[in-house]
């Protein structure tokens, strides 16, 4: 399909609406999908996943096998701050042996979030591969970060921390690692590009404060149309 995006990368603050974007996004029909927003059958890669595999390995190599935790103190802090890198690594990793193995053309979309605290978008965009970056455009869902915590508070579910849809941070962790942004360091070149390696990948924002992703009605396909188109139309040009 030659009017798809090949990859989506989807940046915010936790809880800002990247995944509310990418449930409605995939809950749309694929006819509409296309047509509207330029966006294929999906394939999800989020680093969420691969971060709560680490901790709930941990507990186990401690409480059960009485080993030594790999990857996470017992208060869920990262042992080695590269690790955030090491997140950015597996999912381009898993996005080679994905392609390697596609047989139909899709929308890969690519969720992280991160924090000044562990090196910010422009520490993070230089772990994605080149074969990402050729092919990618970006989603920044622009939050301040009052409006993250209280979504991040608000969607709590004790039942489902292991939730896209339901976890959430303690706000002393929020405080620590997302408190400061520097997605506007990292664009202040360009209001349209990212410049990664030399490679340019065309950027979008997406203004959430006042918050139509939570709904997942109309008025976010409406917004996500309209900003979706902009992307495009930066990507082809």
């Amino acid at each position: 399909m030659n009017n798809i995006f090949p990859i989506l990368i989807l940046n915010a603050r936790p809880a800002a609406g990247k995944s509310e974007i990418s449930h409605y996004l995939k809950h749309t029909p694929l006819d509409e999908r296309i047509e509207r927003f330029h966006v294929g059958p999906i394939h999800s890669l989020d680093d969420f996943p691969l971060l709560w595999a680490w901790l709930e390995e941990d507990k186990i190599l401690e409480h059960i096998l009485d080993r030594p935790r790999l990857h996470t103190t017992p208060d869920e802090d990262f042992l080695h701050h590269d690790f955030w890198h090491l997140l950015i690594r597996r999912l381009s990793l898993n996005y080679d042996k994905w392609r390697r193995d596609a047989r139909s053309e899709c929308t890969a979309v690519i969720e992280f979030s991160r924090g000044k605290e562990h090196g910010g978008y422009r520490a993070a965009y230089q772990h994605l591969s080149d074969a990402i970056l050729r092919k990618a455009a970006c989603l920044y869902v622009q939050v301040s970060y009052e409006e993250s915590l209280r979504k991040n508070r608000r969607r709590q579910n004790p039942e489902r921390p292991d939730s896209i849809l339901e976890h959430s941070l303690a706000d002393q962790k929020m405080e620590h690692l997302y408190h400061e942004d520097d997605w506007a360091d990292f664009t202040s070149d360009s209001p349209t590009h990212l410049t990664v390696r030399g490679i340019q990948v065309p950027y979008v924002i997406f203004e959430n404060e006042d918050d139509v992703t939570t709904a997942r009605d109309e008025a976010l396909g409406t917004r996500l149309e309209t900003v979706l188109d902009r992307l495009w139309t930066l990507r082809e040009g």
